[in-house]
C-alpha cells in the first residue's frame, strides 16, 4: 500500500488523544496531530524529523513502516501558523529514516532510500512542495548499495563542515559498522564527490560482558573540545541500566575511535533513539528520551517508551532528568518515542511518532505508532514537576 493509499484526512485532534489517559506537563503546549494511520492497514509512522523555515512557517516528516508499506516512502509537512495547523506537501519514494535541515537557503533531506537502502539526500527550494530525486551521484545518490541504516538526528556545522552519522548494516541486516559523513560547508551536497566518509567501526557483541546486542542510530555532537563525538543508542536489554557509545571522530573525519573501558555511558533512555543538541545559554546538552525509571513496574520492563523525558548532561557522560514531558500508564499499547526537536528561542519544537487510542482499537502496539504528533516545550531551561502516574 502506497503512503498515498493510506493517506486521509485529518480527524484526531490532540485533546481527544490525550483524554486517552495521557498525562501533559503543563508546560507542554501548542499540541496538534500532523497525521494519524489506522493500525488495521498495516502501516505506522516512524521516523520523525522536524524543521524550523522562518518566524511563522515549519516542516515536518515520517516515514511509513509496516507490512502493508513498501518500506520506502515518506511524507512532508508544513505549518504556516507556528504549528497550530498543518497540511501534507509531499509524498516522497525512495526516501528512509531522514533528517530535515537547512543549507544555504534550501531544504535538504538526508537518510536513505528504503529500510535497508542506499544513502540518498534530496534538496527542495519551495518550501517542501517539491524535491529533486536521488537519481545519480550527481543528483543525491552518495553510497549505493542496499545496506545503510540511520535516523532523524541531527547534521551539525562544525569547522566548515557539515557532519552526520550513519550505519552501514552488513549484506545481511542489523550487523552494524558506525561511521560518520561529512561534507564542506560551500559544496553542493547532492554530489556524491563532495562526501568523505569515516572509518567504519564494527559492533563487537563481546563487550559489555556479551550484553551488546547492537548499535545503531548515532547522533553527531560536538564535544566540550570542540570534536565530533558520534553518539550511539545501544541494544543491551539484559542490563539493569541504558546506555550509550560514543565514539570519537578524528578532526579530519577519516577515523573513529572507541574504548569500551571508558566510553559506553550511562544515559536514561539510551537504549532508543535520541536526538541530543548543545545549547549555548545553558552551556549544557539536552536531549528528549525514553527513560524507565522503574523497569521492574513496567510490562516490557526498560523497552518501555510510554514516558518521554527532558534529561540534560554538562559532558555527554553525566545525564540527569529534568521534568517528565508526556506519559501514559500502560507501556505494551502507547508511546512518544523517536522525538526529534529544535531549540526555538527558549522552547523547545517536538515531533514525536506517538502510539495511542483511536476509534478503533488504537495503536498496533507501543512501537507500531498511529499518530506523528507536535508539541511545545516553554521554558525549557527552568522544567517543572507536576502530578502523572508515572513511577519515579
Amino acid at each position: 500500500m502506497s503512503a498515498e493509499g493510506v493517506s486521509q484526512a485529518i480527524m484526531w485532534s490532540w485533546d481527544q488523544v490525550a483524554a486517552g489517559g495521557i498525562d501533559v506537563a503543563p508546560n507542554v503546549t501548542d499540541s496538534a496531530v500532523l497525521d494519524h494511520i489506522y493500525a488495521k492497514t498495516g502501516c505506522y509512522v516512524g521516523s520523525p524529523s522536524i524543521l524550523r523555515l522562518d518566524p511563522r512557517t515549519l516542516l515536518a516528516s515520517h516515514d511509513i513502516f509496516g507490512l502493508g508499506s513498501p518500506w520506502n516512502e515518506s511524507r512532508v509537512f508544513r505549518s504556516e501558523d507556528n504549528g497550530a495547523s498543518w497540511s501534507q506537501v509531499a509524498a516522497l519514494d525512495g526516501q528512509w529514516w531522514s533528517t530535515l535541515f537547512l543549507h544555504r537557503g534550501a531544504i535538504h533531506m538526508m537518510g536513505t532510500s528504503k529500510e535497508w537502502g542506499a544513502t540518498v539526500i534530496r534538496r527542495s527550494t519551495d518550501r517542501g512542495g517539491s524535491w529533486t530525486t536521488p537519481d545519480s551521484p550527481e543528483r543525491g545518490l552518495l553510497l549505493d548499495g542496499e545496506r545503510f541504516h540511520c535516523a532523524p538526528v541531527s547534521v551539525v556545522r562544525h569547522r566548515g563542515r557539515l557532519w552526520r552519522a550513519m550505519e552501514d548494516a552488513g549484506h545481511d541486516g542489523r550487523d552494524f559498522s558506525a561511521f560518520v559523513m561529512s561534507a564542506p560547508e560551500d559544496a553542493d551536497l547532492l554530489r556524491a564527490d563532495a562526501w568523505r566518509c569515516s572509518r567504519r567501526l564494527h559492533q563487537d557483541k563481546s563487550m559489555l560482558g556479551g550484553a551488546l546486542m547492537e548499535w545503531a542510530e548515532g547522533n553527531v555532537v560536538v564535544d566540550r573540545q570542540g570534536h565530533i563525538v558520534d553518539v550511539l543508542r545501544v541494544f543491551a536489554w539484559t542490563l539493569p541500566e541504558e546506555k550509550v557509545a560514543l565514539l570519537h571522530v578524528s578532526d579530519d573525519g577519516a577515523d573513529v575511535r572507541f574504548d569500551p573501558a571508558t566510553d559506553f555511558v550511562t544515559m536514561p533512555g539510551g537504549g532508543k533513539k535520541v536526538t541530543i543538541r548543545w545549547d549555548l545559554p545553558s552551556g549544557r546538552y539536552w536531549c528528549l528520551s525514553n527513560g524507565v525509571p522503574d523497569p521492574g513496574r513496567q510490562a516490557i520492563g526498560i523497552r518501555s517508551r510510554n514516558t518521554l523525558m527532558l534529561i540534560t548532561s554538562p559532558d555527554l557522560r553525566t545525564w540527569r532528568i529534568e521534568q517528565v514531558l508526556l506519559h501514559h500508564p500502560d507501556d505494551r499499547g502507547h508511546a512518544f518515542q523517536y522525538a526529534d526537536w529544535v531549540f526555538d528561542g527558549d522552547d523547545i519544537l517536538f515531533a514525536s511518532r506517538t502510539a495511542a487510542g483511536d476509534d478503533e482499537g488504537g495503536a498496533h502496539n507501543y512501537h507500531d505508532a498511529n499518530y506523528l504528533t507536535f508539541h511545545r516545550l516553554r521554558d525549557f531551561r527552568h522544567p517543572v514537576t507536576f502530578s502523572a502516574r508515572w513511577p519515579g
